[in-house]
């Protein structure tokens, strides 16, 4: 069943209105009519409605809630990925792909090596793009929120961030002991309900040594991935599904 997310907002009682490019999607792409059912998210809540097609107007779609009904896709660990910034299809795809593994949310950020400059206005019009990218394999995913793309930091920035988490893993090529492994079996000892777990990955180039110790400083974990140095877009889905898989499927 086509799934389609609204806001708050846009429920009032038992009505839902749809708009936007999803009322494009609903009458020519699916062709759908009065009386088909959809799947309705409320991405700020997270609830999930079964409704059925009332109005099909030029710009807005109204909707009847047959029924609440309940989901269990989102996990319940909360990873957040802090980026290097790479090039712009290989932050397409880390977008996408995260999304479909069940990212939290992930936030670009600017580092020594990286190749990519952005000056302020592209940044925005970047922003504006991966959001869209990760609302459209959250739809694809059916997932019951739409992971938030932030704006790009800087090194100093994400080390001021590293306090919010339960644990923070960097990923770093000259690491030869500390293991993934390792530090997950010793977070799954705290028993905590829920975790915030954040991924640092360097671009391209990797991330560069100062930025190593500065992430140490403040309590970051650096870790080795094994003998093979992976591409940037290949960390974060393998760290990932790693994480998903030792403390999400138990």
């Amino acid at each position: 069943m086509p799934k389609f997310f609204v806001t708050t907002n846009q429920i009032e009682g038992k009505k839902i209105s749809i708009q936007n490019e999803d009322v494009n999607h609903i009458k020519n792409v699916l062709r759908a009519k009065i009386d088909d059912t959809i799947e309705i998210c409320d991405s700020i809540t997270s609830k999930n409605y079964i409704c059925k097609i009332e109005e099909i107007e030029e710009k807005n779609i109204c909707c009847h809630i047959v029924e609440e009904i309940e989901s269990n896709v989102e996990p319940h660990i909360h990873v957040s990925i802090f980026q290097g910034l790479p090039k712009a299809d290989k932050m397409e795809w880390v977008i996408q792909k995260s999304v479909e593994l069940g990212v939290y949310d992930i936030t670009p950020v600017e580092m020594k090596r990286c190749v990519v400059k952005l000056n302020e206005k592209d940044k925005i019009k970047k922003i504006q793009r991966w959001q869209k990218i990760s609302e459209g394999a959250a739809k694809q995913s059916g997932r019951d929120r739409i992971p938030t793309i932030h704006s790009i930091i800087n090194v100093s920035t994400l080390c001021d961030r590293i306090k919010e988490f339960d644990l923070v893993l960097a990923a770093y090529e000259n690491e030869k002991v500390n293991t993934l492994k390792q530090e997950l079996k010793k977070i799954k000892q705290t028993n905590k309900e829920e975790l915030k777990i954040a991924i640092v990955i360097g671009p391209e180039g990797g991330i560069d040594s100062e930025e190593i110790a500065r992430f140490e400083e403040h309590q970051a974990k650096i870790i080795t991935l094994g003998n093979r140095i992976l591409r940037t877009e290949t960390v974060a889905l393998n760290m990932l599904s790693i994480i998903m898989y030792e403390l999400e499927m138990e």
